[in-house]
């Protein structure tokens, strides 16, 4: 860089990180890898692009050649003024009347329709500004001054960035309390974080915006720079200038995108209000009951929405590029091989709210698991067992396997208790069934009525099995579980009193004794008697 200052030299080494100058070369040789060519640059700017091979001269050649005569002319004349002349097929470009370089039909594009004269004219225009910027690089006085203008000018973009900061942060804050306070209101799920990130990415995206324009507008206060500084700027501009396009293209369609979810709200919201009556009772409908409102409810919202989805699609902005569809299959292939087990855990859910298996607050017995029904989902159902455990079952897994229903044998609250045990042959049956009835009737929370009742439900090879079934009003499965081992203590006790032994046995031979607990050792060490601490 003959003739500039070196600290200008080094501001130039800092600026060109941000701006290589690979990507500044206007009408460089992409796509031209056919012929030979070569940028003229005065000044850091480019003049025009040369090609060859032209009179034997490559293009690297002419470049240099020309490149030489005009420091040579600008040398002897710092002012020189530019003139054009006709020669043969091609135009020259003369300073101060001497010849610089020649515009042929080689270095112009016919089909664009440009000619000799009309490339060497828009070349004399940037060497006029080249060699303008060559004087002005040359002068301390105007090199202060742009330091002096690009310093107050990052002055005010620090103070402008660190008011965004301050701004963003205290706008974030403000602005997320109010949507969630809004979105509670509402019952809609936690916004604060959300609205927080979101301002933040506006702040973010102004930020950028500032940091290209204070970029730009220091690189243009120095000669040596400024074309770097119009390139970065015409490339915001236009950045600028397509997103603004975009959005007036794209507000049409969004607007008809925001009426069909208006309608589908509206849609929605008329159905709530005729869901709602049917669930209070106002209106009946046969096929519509507490149980089925809920899930009949969701299923149509699912409904309106995929067809309001449908209807806006095509309205949405970019709906019609490649990537956007590109990501709509890949979403369509995704759910295809990730969503089967979850669309077959909703329709199970479905399936068993609508076959109204049991409900919310029932006391069944799924399986292995036995507890009150706490929550009946679209995926999964939560049962809370009678020793204080929540047990998650999917609900394709409950379609699969035996479910029982305490609470709906009896009208009302409450639910069924039984116990199994298992008798031998020698005891009467009716002194068994009198046995566990007593038992029954000895139990706190077993309701008299109905009455305890015991069936036998086999009669195996060694034994018979007798089933007390029982009623309790509890609603909890945890007095439940309490009610369960009374009972079983109860039918210990009892059985013990009349001398007959509870075991199933495999006959080798009868013991000699009944396997019976006197009463006299109910409460053996370290069991104490009611009534002692």
């Amino acid at each position: 860089m003959p003739g500039v200052p070196w600290p200008l030299r080094v501001l130039v080494a800092l600026l060109a990180l941000f701006c290589p100058l690979s990507s500044l070369a206007v009408g460089a040789t992409s796509g031209e890898s056919a012929l030979q060519s070569a940028p003229l640059i005065v000044a850091n700017r480019t003049i025009i692009v040369l090609r060859g091979p032209i009179a034997g001269y490559t293009a690297e050649e002419r470049a240099a050649n020309s490149m030489q005569r005009i420091d040579e002319a600008l040398e002897s004349d710092p002012n020189p003024a530019i003139s054009f002349a006709d020669h043969e097929t091609a135009t020259r470009v003369l300073l101060g009347g001497k010849h610089m370089f020649l515009v042929t039909r080689l270095d112009i594009d016919e089909q664009a329709g440009e000619t000799t004269q009309l490339v060497a004219e828009e070349a004399g225009k940037r060497l006029s500004m080249a060699i303008g910027e060559r004087r002005e690089q040359r002068s301390f006085r105007y090199l202060a001054i742009a330091t002096s203008i690009a310093a107050a000018a990052t002055l005010i973009y620090g103070l402008a960035v660190w008011l965004l900061y301050r701004g963003s942060r205290r706008l974030g804050r403000r602005a997320s309390m109010a949507a969630q306070s809004r979105a509670r209101k509402l019952h809609i799920g936690n916004v604060y974080s959300v609205t927080k990130r979101l301002i933040a990415l506006v702040a973010w995206v102004i930020a950028v915006v500032m940091t290209s324009a204070w970029i730009a507008f220091v690189l243009k206060r120095f000669p040596y720079t400024r074309a770097w500084g119009e390139h970065l700027a015409g490339n915001l501009i236009d950045i600028v200038e397509r997103v603004a396009l975009a959005i007036s293209n794209a507000v049409p369609g969004l607007l008809l995108v925001a009426i069909i979810i208006l309608l589908a709200r509206t849609l929605i919201g008329i159905a709530k209000v005729f869901f709602d009556r049917v669930e209070a009772g106002n209106i009946r409908v046969a096929w519509l009951d507490a149980d089925t409102i809920r899930p009949t409810r969701r299923i149509f919202a699912i409904v309106v929405w995929i067809f309001a989805l449908a209807m806006a699609y095509p309205y949405l902005p970019g709906a019609h590029t490649d990537a956007f569809k590109g990501l709509s299959v890949l979403i369509g292939v995704m759910i295809s091989l990730g969503g089967a087990s979850i669309i077959g855990q909703a329709f199970s859910g479905l399936s068993l709210m609508y076959m109204r298996a049991f409900r919310k607050g029932d006391y069944v017995r799924i399986g292995d698991t036995e507890g009150t029904v706490m929550e009946l989902g679209m995926f999964a159902t939560r049962i809370r067992t009678g020793l204080g455990e929540e047990v998650t079952l999917p609900n394709a897994t409950i379609m699969t396997q035996t479910t029982r229903n305490y609470s709906r044998a009896v009208p009302g609250t409450g639910y069924i208790v039984d116990t199994v045990v298992t008798i031998g042959y020698s005891t009467p049956w009716r002194q068994v069934h009198a046995m566990l009835e007593e038992a029954a009737a000895r139990t706190a929370d077993i309701a008299k009525t109905p009455p305890p009742f015991v069936r036998q439900t086999s009669l195996s090879d060694y034994y018979v099995e007798y089933r007390l079934i029982a009623y309790t009003p509890l609603e909890k499965p945890v007095p439940r579980a309490d009610v369960l081992n009374r009972l079983h203590g109860q039918i210990q006790d009892v059985f013990n009193e009349y001398g007959v032994q509870i075991m199933s046995p495999h006959y080798m031979m009868d013991p000699e004794s009944p396997q019976v607990v006197p009463k006299e050792n109910w409460h053996a060490p370290p069991a104490k008697p009611p009534g002692q601490s």
